[in-house]
């Protein structure tokens, strides 16, 4: 159970669920994509979303565990309209085909939420041979918002409904690299540092909301685009460190939220009519928090904008 922190200006708190800030909410004409949507925080925003009748598409790698979470959401909630679909977000190949199906589909989108990641892994390049968290926390999540925003401009163009896209960051973004991001050694193993690395794509994934908003707020779009931190939350990204499993499991229960509670911001921010034209935010607790000034940075943001379009050859 978690029990630092009071309401703050939005009503809620750290102790918040995710059923409890949508509570009242009907997003029965929505249609949402979570990515990372088979475990943890991605499972349960799922849920919820379907709870208030979100078409829910959930982006999965494991089709096997995204079918599990699936199938237990409809037989919770029989109406649901849940779909999944193979997304790995380490690979842009794999990027690429999720987004030109879900195209194919003819789906509007309205939700985009950027949710799946990986925790502080030992050095590994990805299949692109870029430096493994910076690829997935960041890279794939801005290739996949790329390739589907024309769909998100349609789908409110179409509906007179505000678009949203989340992108689910950390308080590990203060713990980035000095420099923030580490363009000329992105991949170089020569100093390298799990959770400095982690940090640095949890800084990125802030950067990306701030200069999309910037984007969409000058084409006139009505989208919005904003990043959280969902709290320090006991899910499976601690797999790759021995040491945090045992702590978190030890005394996890004390000082760390809960999965409903963790999904509780990502749903607020997705959802919540209170956060209506707000974009190029940060939000923590389902309120508006503070990030560093490397996050604030609009020199910063651009370059690893410019940066990151490279990467992914377009």
């Amino acid at each position: 159970m978690w029990f630092f922190g009071g309401k703050g200006a939005s009503g809620f708190s750290s102790s918040s669920t995710a059923e409890q800030v949508t509570n009242g909410i009907d997003g029965t004409d929505l249609t949402a994509i979570v990515t990372g949507a088979s475990s943890g925080i991605g499972a349960e925003t799922s849920r919820v979303l379907a709870l208030r009748g979100v078409h829910v598409i959930m982006g999965v790698r494991n089709m096997d565990a995204g079918k599990e979470v699936k199938d237990r959401i409809v037989q919770e909630i029989p109406n649901a309209k849940v779909d999944t679909m193979e997304l790995d977000l380490s690979s842009m190949a794999s990027v690429r085909k999720f987004a030109s199906d879900y195209k194919s589909s003819k789906r509007p989108l309205n939700l985009l939420i950027n949710n799946a990641g990986i925790m502080a892994t030992p050095f590994m390049l990805s299949k692109d041979n870029i430096e493994l968290q910076f690829a997935t926390n960041h890279l794939g999540h801005f290739l996949l918002t790329h390739l589907l925003l024309d769909t998100m401009k349609k789908a409110a163009q179409v509906s007179g409904k505000e678009g949203r896209i989340v992108n689910v960051s950390s308080e590990a973004h203060r713990f980035a690299y000095s420099e923030g991001i580490r363009f000329d050694k992105l991949n170089d193993p020569s100093g390298y540092s799990s959770w400095r690395a982690y940090g640095q794509s949890k800084l990125a994934n802030i950067l990306h909301a701030n200069e999309l908003a910037k984007r969409l707020k000058d084409e006139g779009a009505n989208i919005t685009a904003n990043s959280l931190h969902p709290g320090a939350i006991s899910t499976n990204l601690f797999r790759h460190n021995r040491w945090m499993t045992g702590i978190t499991s030890t005394v996890g229960k004390y000082v760390l939220k809960n999965v409903p509670q963790g999904a509780a911001t990502t749903c607020y921010v997705a959802m919540h009519p209170q956060v209506k034209g707000v974009s190029g935010e940060y939000f923590s607790d389902c309120n508006i928090a503070k990030t560093t000034s490397q996050a604030k940075d609009a020199t910063l943001a651009q370059k690893l904008w410019d940066f990151s379009m490279k990467l992914i050859n377009v």
